[in-house]
């Protein structure tokens, strides 16, 4: 009898990869980017200059990699954990599931007109979702932001006869697509202008373009599938792991639901008006900055303002819909912290703390109730903490071994004498491998573009050129490279297995790849606004 060959599980896979790292240590030559001052057209500047260094073989570092790891993604990881634990808080109250099911009870009237049933509801409302993360990602690059809507979408996905394949897609690829197709994203577009010392976000209407023929690929890619799951669910590829989110969904028990409005939910509504309303005196106005751009709106006192009025008329309802109300106004506050104040992981994470504290408090939930409900939402999502920092360790091993920037030197050598269009595309190419390695959009551009500009002065290429391609290599394999933490982060809380979502995801990456090289081509054979 011959054993059932068995998948690597997501943690082999991943510490596969670091020991591959540690491969690389070993024979890759070390060195390292270096500011040194140099005197470029009779001025003296700051380049950055490649030097040899001794390379550090790593061994024993291999089994040390996950502590280090840990250390690296201890923000993810804290994230993820507190994430888990508001959120299961939240679906105690049945609040999401309850949204949920009214939601699609609303969209299958809308069957009835001819017109609508013709596209289908269920298409227009994946593609306004993720239309709406994606323009998240391009102005001000969600990515971390997602892992906490996977909670939300996934079930919704599932409810809806699809699977979590297409929940993870609705908020996390469309977010994918978005910050590749980066309009005013301040953390990669804006950035690596900067770096390249060109103005910041020109070349704004190719990229627009670029985002407009991005998202039409991603989003048919996903209505596409989404079709066929729908007809045929057994056929995907998670339809075991997706048991849990079914056994988690139950319509028949959300028609039963007795809904009513504790005391305790007045409390908790008293309680938020009376800080939302100190918070307004605080922050009378707010400068959302969009790109470049920037807007004073007083938007704390407008947020409170519709807050109070919104949540009596639902508390008269139940506490379910008081509780969805504080769902909806915690994700409007993230938009504000976001984009006003520059809001991160932290704040993000504090916010949806409380949200959890006070929809427990609403359902009348005791103090020990509710640590025992957030105890066993971490517990829950433990594995995808856990798998985070292991992927955290990969980076750690190639930079402890000093071969990081000698991955980038060796690559950035290949593109002498190639002509204008073979070298923005090994540029693209390079960009896209460092990803694997460096998935911090941030730190590759600051690594990458004082290398690459001077680089494309020399051969002839615009430094626009440049951006656009470390920003379609810095965005495509994110949905991929296993050293990103919210990759990770993501499949661990929707319970997909990395090598099911690399055989799903793949097809869409190659076709963004291939799509990506082709929309550089006009950035260097054609008169381009701004390039």
């Amino acid at each position: 009898m011959f054993k059932k060959r068995q998948i690597p599980h997501t943690y082999v896979i991943v510490f596969f990869f670091i020991v591959l790292s540690a491969v690389l240590t070993w024979v890759m030559p070390g060195g390292e980017y270096v500011e040194v001052q140099k005197e470029v057209n009779g001025q003296v500047q700051q380049v950055m200059e490649y030097q040899p260094t001794e390379a550090q073989p790593q061994t024993w570092q291999i089994f040390s990699a996950m502590f280090k790891g840990f250390e690296r993604q201890a923000g993810i990881i804290v994230f993820i954990l507190m994430i888990g634990g508001a959120f299961w808080i939240m679906n105690d109250s049945k609040a999401i599931d309850v949204g949920i099911y009214a939601f699609l009870r609303m969209t299958k009237k809308l069957e009835r007109n001819k017109f609508m049933k013709r596209i289908g509801v269920d298409n227009i409302i994946i593609t306004l979702i993720m239309i709406m993360f994606s323009v998240f990602g391009a102005v001000f690059g969600m990515s971390e932001e997602t892992i906490a809507f996977i909670i939300i979408f996934v079930p919704m996905a599932i409810t809806m006869g699809y699977d979590s394949l297409v929940g993870v897609s609705m908020c996390f690829v469309a977010a994918g697509l978005g910050f590749a197709g980066a309009i005013l994203n301040p953390f990669t577009i804006g950035i690596a202008q900067g770096l390249a010392e060109i103005p910041l976000f020109s070349g704004i209407e190719y990229r627009m373009f670029a985002w407009l023929v991005i998202n039409i690929i991603g989003i048919a890619f996903v209505l596409r599938y989404a079709h066929k799951i729908k007809k045929h669910p057994e056929k995907s590829i998670v339809h075991e792991e997706d048991k849990q989110w079914r056994n988690r969904t139950d319509e028949e028990g959300i028609e039963k639901l007795k809904y009513r409005t504790p005391k305790a939910a007045w409390a908790a509504f008293i309680f938020l008006a009376g800080a939302m309303i100190a918070a307004s005196f605080i922050f009378p106005v707010s400068e959302l900055k969009v790109g470049n751009s920037a807007a004073t709106v007083p938007a704390i006192p407008i947020i409170t303002g519709l807050f109070i009025i919104s949540s009596p008329l639902l508390l008269r309802k139940s506490a379910h819909f008081f509780i969805l109300n504080l769902l909806v106004f915690t994700i409007i506050y993230l938009i504000v912290g976001v984009m006003g104040y520059g809001w991160y992981i932290m704040e993000i994470a504090t916010l949806f703390f409380a949200m959890g504290l006070f929809a427990g408090i609403a359902m009348s939930k005791t103090p020990n109730e509710i640590t025992n409900l957030f105890l066993a939402g971490t517990k829950d999502i433990m594995s995808a903490a856990l798998i985070v920092g292991l992927a955290g360790g990969i980076i750690a091993v190639l930079e402890d071994g000093k071969v990081i920037d000698s991955i980038l030197h060796s690559l950035a050598q290949g593109m002498n004498e190639m002509g204008k269009v073979g070298s923005v595309g090994v540029m693209y190419v390079i960009q896209n491998i460092i990803n694997i390695v460096i998935p911090s959009g941030s730190a590759k551009a600051a690594l990458t573009m004082p290398i690459m500009a001077p680089f494309s002065d020399l051969i002839g290429i615009s430094r626009q050129a440049t951006v656009v391609a470390f920003q379609f290599g810095d965005g495509f394999t994110n949905m991929i490279t296993p050293t990103s933490g919210v990759l990770i982060g993501v499949l661990g809380v929707a319970k997909i297995p990395y090598d099911k979502w690399v055989r799903w995801v793949w097809p869409l990456i190659t076709i963004l790849i291939i799509v990506g090289f082709l929309l550089l081509i006009p950035t260097v054979t054609m008169d381009l606004n701004g390039f």
